[in-house]
């Protein structure tokens, strides 16, 4: 490992690339801790600290490496362009014009992006207005207040802008950092917010062993941590290979048999978008009764204890969301059919299955199969931090139970993948060894 580092920073290239990375992350984390204009920081830490808040905007929060709750520029995070991501890709299904236009090369994608774009300052407007009001009615039990009684509609507008600007801002930023640095610069953003929480939960987490005596419970914990890592590593590169022939082709005077491929069918095709759908979906009703300042009724108070996180009713409902929204997102990234008609266009076929539409539904057969498999164990690692507080409410903190599982520790996990097969493929390329010198990942080869 120490003779790969070396080799990394011998490349020029690769040493100002990762460099350039580190930087900008740096900034990044340095808008994290600068606060909105006009707000009481002192009176705002108050408010959390006697404030009892979960759900969204614990989720929130930690996809904002801790900005959320601190009310800083970047409050939103890079959570807007995501959604505005989402909702394109969405849209897609129900607009053909949009799928036209995905594919028409690299000017589609421009457009494509453009219209994200748009899309993010919308979201970031509305959802950096309600953030703004919300903030209005913020009070410490001591009778302070986060934003100034006589703040008016001009802290509204800077708040909004400020907030706004900021979430565009992280967009530009990782934009150049996959242009110019190393990885997906959007999801090293991301990444980056959620490993920054990860000392601080740990040492609390230990502490709080240390003070209970109970050292056999941390070394549980991290055996249990490195497994669930491992499982996450086999969900995020574990694959189904179909094998695919291709006719001979006439080459000059002499016909040339075509090499052998094959089709990767993910077992997590959906990546970690179940999660973030199945978590929104199921706090929604949670956090609108708390917004309400909670209700009387009895029906209304079953359905908020039964949908908090822990619960059976919460863990079985939100399983089965994670399982259903690896089917739709999946069914709607991938087409069988366009597949099966690519194949018959350039004379390829699976062995022992007829080209046309029963490629068609061998394929789809195997994508369901597969995904089945793939959803059910996605679903165990998002509820993996419920467990864990269930088992151990007292020994462990609660940031340290979600970045022991679910989203956070699958998109670890798949960005820190992802950035290693960059530098690796940069080191071979100058024939250099790489990272996974022996180690048979599948994504190497």
């Amino acid at each position: 490992m120490a003779n790969v580092v070396v080799n990394i920073f011998k490349i020029p290239d690769l040493r100002k690339r990762i460099l350039f990375t580190l930087l900008m992350l740096v900034i990044y984390r340095v808008g994290a801790h600068i606060p909105i204009p006009g707000i009481d920081v002192e009176a705002l830490s108050s408010y959390f600290e006697q404030a009892q808040t979960s759900g969204m905007l614990d989720f929130f929060d930690l996809f904002s490496g801790g900005a959320f709750k601190r009310f800083t520029i970047f409050a939103l995070g890079i959570m807007p362009y995501i959604s505005a991501s989402i909702i394109i890709d969405l849209l897609k299904v129900v607009f053909p014009a949009l799928e036209r236009l995905s594919k028409e090369g690299h000017e589609g994608y421009k457009k494509i992006s453009q219209y994200t774009r748009y899309g993010t300052v919308f979201l970031c407007a509305a959802q950096s207005f309600g953030l703004t009001f919300w903030m209005r009615s913020m009070k410490t039990t001591q009778g302070g207040s986060v934003v100034p009684d006589d703040a008016g509609i001009g802290f509204v507008i800077l708040a909004v802008a400020t907030i706004t600007t900021g979430t565009m801002v992280l967009v530009w930023l990782g934009d150049i950092i996959t242009e110019r640095g190393v990885g997906n610069g959007i999801s090293l953003i991301i990444m980056a917010g959620i490993v920054v929480r990860l000392p601080s939960a740990f040492n609390s987490t230990m502490k709080k062993i240390g003070d209970m005596g109970e050292p056999i419970v941390g070394v549980i914990l991290i055996v249990l941590f490195l497994g669930v890592v491992a499982a996450s590593i086999l969900l995020t590169l574990g694959q189904r290979r179909i094998p695919i022939q291709y006719g001979k082709k006439q080459t000059g005077r002499s016909m040339v048999q075509r090499s052998a491929q094959y089709i990767p069918l993910r077992v997590n095709a959906a990546g970690v978008i179940p999660i973030i759908f199945a978590a929104a979906i199921i706090t929604f009703p949670t956090q609108i009764i708390s917004f309400a300042g909670g209700t009387s009724s009895g029906i209304l108070n079953k359905i908020q204890f039964w949908l908090s996180p822990g619960q059976v009713p919460y863990i079985i409902l939100y399983s089965g969301l994670i399982i259903f929204f690896c089917f739709f997102y999946t069914a709607i990234r991938f087409n069988p059919t366009d597949i099966a008609d690519n194949l018959k266009k350039y004379g390829g076929f699976i062995p022992g299955i007829r080209p046309g539409q029963n490629t068609a539904d061998y394929l789809m057969s195997i994508l369901n199969k597969i995904n089945l498999s793939g959803s059910i164990f996605l679903a165990f690692i998002a509820i993996i931090p419920d467990l864990i507080l269930g088992i151990w409410p007292e020994q462990v903190s609660a940031e340290m139970a979600h970045l022991m599982g679910g989203t956070s520790l699958l998109i670890i996990v798949g960005v820190a993948l992802d950035t290693l097969q960059q530098i690796e493929s940069q080191l071979l390329m100058r024939h250099y060894d790489g990272f996974m010198k022996g180690a048979r990942m599948k994504g190497r080869h």
